[in-house]
């Protein structure tokens, strides 16, 4: 097997000449070919398929808790912005109410492998009503004994409460933002996170033994420089966690309206944002770090980088993970879902949510049903998003077609990126190289047959 470990290249030329707007591939089809003409009874039917057959999938929840005391400018997710705490509780209730519909539609022999409660701030809503939520979970599902199970928390919001439930519960994994610990920046995207703060919070994780921390960080935002970013690095490195993430800041105002708040002419220029992205890479890479892709690194003995070694890594909506194989139930707002042959996504604004669910126990607001040509090409970009290379023979055992004929259009695609280095095309597999790593999403939209039409419009991140 090619070695998937070497060290990352990073070269300039190149980024410049392929960076460009493109899916990140936590589906396929990508969301903005979801639509509203899929209906509740199509996730109901899907769900009751999956759950008779023979051996059925082992099952993955994510939970979304929407709500935030107070805005970042900088961000895109899909956020309540409140100080009424009382929402909360209300919320959650609608959240045990969908669990409790899904529930009689699965095999109770079905274990729950993997956890998550991300948000907006999931630490928003009070310890004592989250447990209310964690005990419902175990009511309506069966969860395995060594099943993963993390919470993405607000150090500013967090409670010495929150922490005792987390550790009651068996929570074992944290995850957190911080984005930069630059005041200036800071300060320009609202959201003031003291570095004592922060570091106060990951040591209270690591008093709980909890066996993975992940860190946060973005680069692309007002007032960064390469030179001023590097102490943040250089900070994160010192705590220490088990994985990182650096993401490129969208600047989306058109769609997003509380970015209109960031001052445009601090943001850096293009050239100063390759930069800072050459110095994370070379710091974290220096540090031991590996890079696991497109903008994640771990230390070398976490299971996401075993899990590359062994090729089980997998990608979903929570971005890369170790359980693959699993249907991802998403439950509350707006969460996605991936079961069976479909995805489904609940309603987006609270109140119709809430409402949906009192109404029907499920709130679904559109969805797709995959032909057999998605999952052809679901299977070819997710393991070259996730493993560096791909083995012909093994998609075409699996899926029946001869894989050079199928995707002769592709193949002859990649013919330029084989000649800058970025991949190498031999008869038995497709190797991304070191050098085509961080455009990993520029060698998978070759595969993608939904690039260019309509709803592949929508607007997307850059690659880099």
């Amino acid at each position: 097997m090619p070695d998937t470990r070497p060290a990352l290249v990073f070269d300039r030329e190149l980024i410049l000449k392929y960076d460009k707007p493109g899916p990140r591939y936590t589906s396929y089809p990508t969301a903005p070919h979801f639509h509203e003409n899929f209906q509740r009874q199509e996730y109901i039917e899907e769900i009751q398929r999956t759950n008779s057959i023979h051996q059925p999938p082992p099952i993955s929840l994510y939970i979304h808790l929407p709500f935030c005391q107070s805005v970042c400018y900088f961000c895109g997710c899909n956020v309540h912005f409140t100080k009424d705490r009382s929402l909360g509780t209300r919320y959650v209730e609608r959240l045990l109410a969908e669990m409790k519909a899904l529930s009689p539609m699965l095999h109770p022999q079905r274990q729950v492998i993997q956890i998550h409660w991300g948000g907006g701030t999931p630490t928003f809503i009070s310890a004592s009503v989250l447990e209310r939520l964690f005990n419902g979970i175990q009511e309506y599902f069966n969860i395995a004994d060594n099943a993963e199970i993390g919470v993405e928390i607000d150090p500013r919001e967090v409670q010495p409460e929150h922490f005792d439930l987390f550790a009651q519960c068996g929570f074992n994994r944290i995850s957190m933002g911080i984005q930069d610990f630059d005041p200036k920046v800071q300060e320009a995207v609202h959201r003031i996170q003291p570095e004592k703060l922060t570091r106060s919070v990951i040591r209270r994780c690591r008093e709980l033994g909890l066996e993975s921390i992940n860190i946060d960080l973005m680069y692309g935002l007002p007032h960064q420089t390469a030179e001023s970013f590097q102490r943040t690095v250089d900070r994160i490195i010192d705590m220490d966690p088990d994985r990182i993430a650096v993401f490129n800041f969208a600047y989306l105002p058109q769609m997003i309206k509380h970015q209109r708040a960031l001052p445009k002419e601090a943001l850096p220029v293009p050239m100063e944002k390759l930069a800072i992205l050459e110095m994370v890479v070379r710091r974290f890479q220096e540090a031991g770090y590996l890079f696991i892709g497109m903008d994640h690194f771990s230390r070398p003995d976490d299971e996401l980088n075993r899990a590359l070694e062994k090729r089980t890594l997998y990608r979903n909506f929570q971005g890369y993970t170790t359980q693959a194989g699993c249907d991802l139930y998403g439950i509350g707002v707006t969460s996605i879902g991936q079961v069976g042959r479909c995805y489904v996504q609940n309603l987006k604004k609270t109140a119709a949510y809430e409402a949906a669910i009192d109404q029907h126990g499920l709130a679904v607001f559109r969805g797709v049903q995959l032909t057999d040509d998605d999952l052809l090409r679901r299977d070819v970009i997710t393991r070259l998003m996730c493993h560096f290379v791909l083995y012909k023979k093994e998609i075409e055992d699996l899926h029946g077609i001869h894989f050079d004929k199928t995707f002769a259009g592709a193949m002859e695609g990649l013919r330029p990126m084989e000649e800058d280095g970025l991949v190498s095309l031999y008869s038995d597999r497709i190797e991304v190289q070191p050098l085509g790593r961080l455009l990993v999403r520029n060698i998978a939209m070759h595969f993608d047959a939904y690039l260019g039409r309509s709803a592949g419009k929508a607007r997307f991140s850059r690659t880099v």
